[in-house]
């Protein structure tokens, strides 16, 4: 389930130190991007911040609850996304804090992915895949 509408305007008003906050609805999640980046989700109200490699070790504490997950095939698919321990949402400061960490890590995981992914059109200082259209021939 996606988030409800005053657990998003909680967050865009405590994240808006990071800088653009949007929230898009995604697969039945509501996803967080700051300028173009998504450094975080939302299902059922409860936020998860996007961690990689590099971070892991600054998110331990979140380590302790399930990170967010999806069924498929009749496995369980874990995603790089770790619950915000709740204690946050009574510290603006801290909340702030590992906002940026995700914000660090999804802009690394965006790089990776432009790496990785040859021939995809993209406009220069613009995160994000851009799509071209072809003429007809």
């Amino acid at each position: 389930m996606v988030s409800s509408d005053s657990f998003a305007e909680f967050l865009c008003e405590q994240l808006v130190p990071l800088g653009r906050i949007a929230m898009r609805r995604m697969f039945g999640k509501t996803g967080v991007f700051c300028d173009g980046f998504m450094l975080a989700m939302v299902r059922d109200d409860t936020l998860y911040f996007r961690v990689d490699d590099d971070s892991r070790a600054a998110f331990k504490e979140a380590e302790s609850f399930p990170p967010l997950n999806y069924e498929k095939k009749g496995g369980t698919i874990d995603l790089s996304f770790w619950r915000a321990p709740e204690r946050l949402f009574d510290k603006p400061d801290e909340l702030v804090t590992w906002a940026r960490l995700a914000l660090e890590a999804a802009r690394r995981v965006a790089v990776k992915r432009e790496r990785t992914a040859p021939g995809r059109n993209r406009r220069p200082g613009k995160p994000g895949k851009q799509r071209t259209r072809r003429p007809k021939s």
